[in-house]
């Protein structure tokens, strides 16, 4: 599916990340980690260490930008620092990196790019107003480079994933109460998985999705589908870190 594509992700020693590398592998692609961890480390807030990390892996077909952090703080507490430290990484490390990466890709004709942004790219989750701009910042990037790139054959999209259980979220995960009332606004009943994630940054990565640029793939058990939520004692039972129908 992916045989002889050199396919590079950023923040991929975790998480995310991490599953997208090892599903790309499975489908051929020749894989090259770009995280912080590492004998290779590169920080995709350094424009510098992302265009000599590029150098050296050669014209990326396929770029996952998955790099990130989140933070919590209240909103009227939150400090200067970790504000520029969230923004660096998630939103101006995506910039350096789809800008790296595209201005190789023209010369090759073409190459896709898949950014992973949030649900709170849409919402304002309490204590996360970094994360939450942040993400916002990183639809307005996936359009205007979408819109600009097309005409050199680069396809620009984003998945915007609910709660995953990993490293980041393991804390939630952890507490069934937390679980509970979190889920009752999921459809799906349950969180996600990164492997669910990365099925589909892999799917817009893809030939399968060669008239598909600048679009938005929720990954999120539908949870943005949910206003008022969808469960309730009444007819369902939470048990397992899922909702169950009686």
């Amino acid at each position: 599916m992916l045989s002889g594509k050199l396919a590079v992700v950023t923040g991929g020693a975790n998480g995310i990340g991490a599953a997208t590398a090892k599903l790309l592998a499975s489908k051929g692609a020749r894989v090259v980690v770009f995280d912080r961890e590492g004998p290779d480390a590169v920080d995709v807030t350094d424009r510098a260490s992302v265009d000599d990390a590029f150098e050296r892996v050669g014209h990326p077909d396929i770029v996952m930008v998955n790099a990130g952090v989140a933070e919590e703080e209240e909103f009227l507490e939150h400090s200067e620092e970790r504000w520029e430290r969230i923004l660096a990484i998630n939103l101006t490390g995506a910039f350096h990196t789809v800008q790296a990466a595209a201005r190789r890709m023209k010369g090759r004709g073409g190459g896709a790019i898949v950014i992973t942004a949030s649900t709170n790219s849409f919402d304002g989750e309490a204590r996360l107003a970094a994360y939450n701009a942040s993400k916002a910042g990183l639809l307005g990037l996936v359009r205007t480079a979408a819109n600009e790139l097309g005409p050199y054959g680069i396809r620009v999209n984003a998945v915007c994933p609910g709660l995953i259980r990993t490293r980041l979220t393991e804390r939630h995960f952890s507490s069934p109460e937390v679980l509970r009332d979190y889920f009752r606004h999921i459809p799906l009943g349950r969180g996600g998985m990164p492997e669910e994630v990365a099925q589909a940054c892999v799917f817009l990565a893809s030939e399968q999705a060669s008239y598909i640029t600048g679009a938005t793939l929720f990954v999120d058990g539908g949870q943005m589908a949910s206003k008022f939520g969808t469960w309730s004692e009444e007819t369902a039972e939470f048990s397992e870190g899922k909702w169950r129908l009686r």
